[in-house]
C-alpha cells in the first residue's frame, strides 16, 4: 500500500493521542461552513469520520447532522475523541474503535462519511468499495486534504519566529535514523497518493474540489513539541528509553529559535474533494 514492505500495525500511533488536539492546528470554522453549504447539510443524516484520530473533524462537523460516528483503529485516540467530545458538551457523537478494513461492520446508512489524514493508511480500494455501499442516496465522500502539524515557509513577516522544522527533522533522524518509521516498520518512499484513481476504481464520481485559504496562527513551544510527538514518525513510544533526551534536546532547539516560546506559522490551505457514489 505504502511502502515496499510496511503493513499496518496497532503502534502506529501509540502514545500520540494525548499530544494530538495540542500539537495539531485545528481545522477553521470555514471547512465546516463552506461544506455545509456545499452537501446542504441541515442537521439531519449521519456522519462517519473513517480514521478521526481524537475526533478533530468529527467534532467540528457534528453539529450539521443528527449523529456524528467517529470510527479509529487506535484505542487511544477513541478514549481522547470521548474525552474531548465531553468536555465540549457534544453528545451526538460515538466513538468505535474499527479498523477501516472491517467496513461497513453493520454500522448502517450514512448521509456522508468523511477521510481527513487518514487514508493513505488503509487499504484504500477495499474502503473505498465499502464506503460506496454505506453513503444514502444523495450521499457523498468527502477526502479533506490537509497538513495540520506545520504550516508553509515564506518570505511574509509574522508576529513571531517559525518553528525550526527542518532543523527539529534533523533532531528527529539523529535519533531514529535517516528512513522514516511508522509503527514497527518504516516508510523509505513514503505514503502513498493516487486517491482519485482509488475513488474512481471504486466506482465514484467526481470530484468536485474547493479550498480553504491558509491562515496565521501563533504557537506555543509546548504546542511544537506536542506536534512533532503527535506524528507517526515520531510517535513517543519509537525513542523507547532515549524519549526524554530526544525531548530535552528538542526544547533546547526551540528556545534557541524562540527564547520567548512564542512561535507564528502559515498554515497550508485545505483542499477538499467531494465524491458521490
Amino acid at each position: 500500500m505504502t511502502g515496499d514492505s510496511w503493513e499496518w500495525d496497532a503502534s502506529l500511533y501509540s502514545g500520540s493521542a494525548a499530544y494530538y488536539p495540542r500539537g495539531r492546528m485545528p481545522y477553521p470554522q470555514a471547512l465546516a461552513d463552506v461544506l455545509a453549504a456545499e452537501l446542504d447539510l441541515d442537521g439531519t443524516g449521519r456522519l462517519l469520520d473513517v480514521g478521526c484520530g481524537p475526533g478533530s473533524l468529527t467534532l467540528l462537523l457534528a453539529g450539521a447532522f443528527e449523529e456524528a460516528v467517529g470510527l479509529d483503529a487506535d484505542h487511544d485516540m477513541i478514549a481522547e475523541a470521548g474525552r474531548l467530545a465531553a468536555r465540549a458538551g457534544v453528545r451526538n457523537t460515538r466513538w468505535l474503535r474499527i479498523r477501516a478494513e472491517d467496513l461497513p461492520a453493520g454500522l448502517g446508512g450514512f448521509r456522508v462519511v468523511t477521510f481527513a489524514q487518514s487514508f493513505h493508511w488503509m487499504d484504500r480500494p477495499r474502503v473505498a468499495r465499502a464506503v460506496r455501499t454505506m453513503l444514502d442516496a444523495g450521499g457523498a465522500c468527502v477526502h479533506v486534504h490537509a497538513t495540520t502539524h506545520q504550516g508553509v515557509a515564506g518570505p511574509g513577516t509574522l508576529p513571531h519566529p517559525r518553528p525550526p522544522h527542518s532543523s527539529i527533522g534533523e533532531l528527529v533522524r539523529a535519533h531514529l535514523g535517516p528512513v522514516r518509521r511508522a509503527g514497527q516498520s518504516a516508510l523509505p518512499h513514503g505514503t502513498a497518493g493516487g486517491e482519485q484513481e482509488i475513488y474512481r476504481a471504486a466506482g465514484f464520481t467526481g470530484p468536485r474540489r474547493f479550498e480553504i485559504p491558509g491562515r496565521v496562527v501563533s504557537r506555543t513551544a509546548d504546542d511544537v513539541v506536542a506536534a512533532v510527538f503527535s506524528l507517526s514518525s515520531s510517535a513517543p513510544h519509537l525513542f523507547g528509553d532515549d524519549l526524554a533526551r530526544f525531548e530535552t534536546e528538542l526544547r533546547k532547539l526551540l528556545h534557541t529559535a524562540s527564547p520567548s516560546g512564542m512561535f507564528s506559522e502559515e498554515t497550508r490551505e485545505i483542499a477538499v474533494d467531494i465524491w458521490w457514489p
